[in-house]
């Protein structure tokens, strides 16, 4: 997939690295999935003996040098993680200096879920020499098994040992599940006469439903920015980002964002919305714009990106709520998956969202970089060319372009098709 570019945000390489001042790391500790450790599993896979198995990493640290502003999004799922629970207690005060996260277990619906989230804080404080509420702490993985800690505990040492401030991917491998591609970038930007740089890695493929955060996403940056607007900074652009993702309906119970900024590109502290601000907001957009992209492109069983533009809208509400509406649509995903460029079905989901609007101005489009084909105008459909549509819908990246022509407002919302493979994976999830 093409990441989206910004002249004034320039690409870097490192992700939660990029930044100055932050270390990360990646190991296998062994966390058990139904009695299948991370090594025996890819073992039994690959009909090979489980010491000649490769190992996945399924526990990660990102650790800054100095302590941050923190800031955080979480799920509104009423059934949440104990990593959630501890996580917010932590972030009270706007600091923190280090993330811990393990896969495989999401530590969700545990009657000790609380203690163990609260043990891989202090076990990584103790570790890095910070006080346990100083450790941000996140899960994902199987819902209702119990979290072994003692592989969690035995792996510390190998896992503070390995930190480096080129250890994004190692980190960024240990986070993942059912992912099938890495998600991770960085950009590059100005405040006043200082070079600043923002980062991230996003972890998510499956459950992944607008609502606040939509997946695990770690975010740094060396910027020196006020908690406070840190995490207005972070709630603007997450409900325009990462809130207008859908792959499957499904809100996840241990959704996070978080982001750390440790100031050592040492501009002059972000207190306010002035131009400085403006400039950091446009950096988070501009890497979480490219990570809600991947994680809908990574969709469980996807074949392609679906992004739905919705332009001439009587307000930016209206115009969400349809983007949303469309990208949601199991019917209008399956359409996508054969190439059918059935618009009815772009209708249907349009007229059972949540708002108002004229049916009889609407416009759609189809557009993907084989081309552009009206598929209906003013509420109707129009002749066009089958052919045509699938040739344009067969590409990895479509657009759904949807013309209200009720006013200036717009949004966009990314989704992707539903395959055979998103039941296949699914259906077997845990075993």
């Amino acid at each position: 997939m093409k990441l989206q570019s910004f002249e004034e945000y320039p690409f870097v390489t490192g992700g939660v690295c990029a930044a100055q001042g932050f270390r990360a790391s990646g190991v296998c500790c062994g966390l058990k999935h139904q009695a299948l450790s991370c090594v025996t599993e890819q073992a039994a896979e690959a009909n090979l003996p489980e010491d000649d198995a490769p190992k996945k990493n399924d526990l990660a640290m990102i650790v800054s040098d100095f302590e941050c502003s923190a800031a955080a999004v979480y799920t509104q799922n009423k059934v949440k993680g104990a990593p959630i629970l501890v996580t917010k207690e932590h972030l009270k005060n706007g600091r923190a200096a280090a993330v811990i996260v393990n896969s495989v277990n999401a530590n969700t619906c545990n009657a000790d879920g609380v203690e163990k989230a609260n043990k891989m804080c202090e076990l990584a404080a103790e570790a890095l020499d910070l006080q346990p509420d100083d450790v941000v702490v996140a899960s994902t993985g199987v819902i209702g098994q119990v979290l072994p800690i003692e592989p969690i505990e035995a792996a510390i040492p190998a896992l503070t040992k390995a930190l480096s401030y080129h250890g994004n991917t190692e980190a960024m491998h240990a986070i993942m599940t059912t992912d099938t591609r890495e998600k991770e970038l960085a950009v590059r930007f100005q405040i006043g006469k200082k070079t600043c740089t923002l980062g991230g890695m996003l972890k998510g493929s499956g459950m992944i439903h607008p609502n606040m955060a939509t997946t695990l996403t770690f975010l740094t940056t060396d910027c020196a920015i006020s908690p406070a607007m840190l995490q207005q900074a972070l709630s603007d652009v997450v409900r325009v980002t990462l809130n207008r993702v859908s792959v499957d309906g499904d809100q996840s119970t241990n959704d996070m964002v978080c982001i750390m900024a440790n100031g050592m590109a040492e501009n002059k502290e972000i207190t306010d919305e002035n131009a400085d601000y403006a400039a950091f907001r446009g950096a988070l957009y501009a890497v979480m714009l490219n990570l809600a992209r991947l994680c809908a492109a990574d969709g469980e069983g996807a074949t392609k990106l679906i992004e739905c533009v919705v332009t001439e809208a009587a307000s930016e509400q209206v115009a969400e709520t349809i983007a949303k509406s469309v990208i949601e649509s199991s019917l209008f995903k399956a359409a996508m998956f054969g190439a059918d460029a059935n618009w009815g079905r772009i209708a249907c989901a349009m007229g059972y969202s949540d708002c108002e609007y004229d049916v009889n101005k609407v416009s759609v489009d189809l557009a993907s970089s084989k081309g552009r084909i009206t598929v209906a105008k003013n509420g109707c459909g129009v002749p066009f060319s089958e052919d045509d549509a699938k040739t344009i819908l067969l590409e990895d990246e479509v657009q759904v372009l949807i013309s209200l022509d009720s006013g200036d407002a717009s949004a966009i919302a990314w989704g992707c098709d539903l395959t055979y493979d998103y039941v296949q994976i699914n259906g077997d999830y845990r075993s």
